[in-house]
């Protein structure tokens, strides 16, 4: 069984505009944290909701998870290592590092 790793913010970014790389991104954040914006393209599942919605995730596909600084979206790979993913990322320093990085925020459908 894998670990997960971490991404860099411009890492993420690089990939995200990379049309071959079929990568999942997945905010963890409350739905309050996701209305002030998110990483454009990501999809909002709370870290509580993880157990309930973690199957609608493909297996197949690299997840990347990102919260506010990191520390929840770590729980999110953790989680989903032991139900057998192996394919996660957790954006280092979440979507603070993002930002910091002059990357642009979107609204999360």
């Amino acid at each position: 069984m894998g670990s997960f790793q971490d991404l860099e913010a411009s890492d993420l970014d690089r990939l995200l505009k990379d049309e071959l790389a079929a990568v999942t991104v997945v905010d963890v954040r409350t739905p309050a944290e996701v209305a002030r914006g998110g990483i454009p393209g990501a999809r909002s599942i709370p870290l509580h909701l993880l157990p309930l919605n973690a199957s609608a995730l493909d297996k197949a596909r690299p997840v990347v998870f990102y919260c506010q600084s990191g520390g929840r979206s770590s729980q999110a790979c953790a989680y989903l290592q032991q139900q057998g993913y192996d394919k996660l990322y957790n954006l280092r320093g979440g979507i603070m590092a993002w930002v910091r990085n002059g990357l642009p925020l979107a609204p999360l459908p």
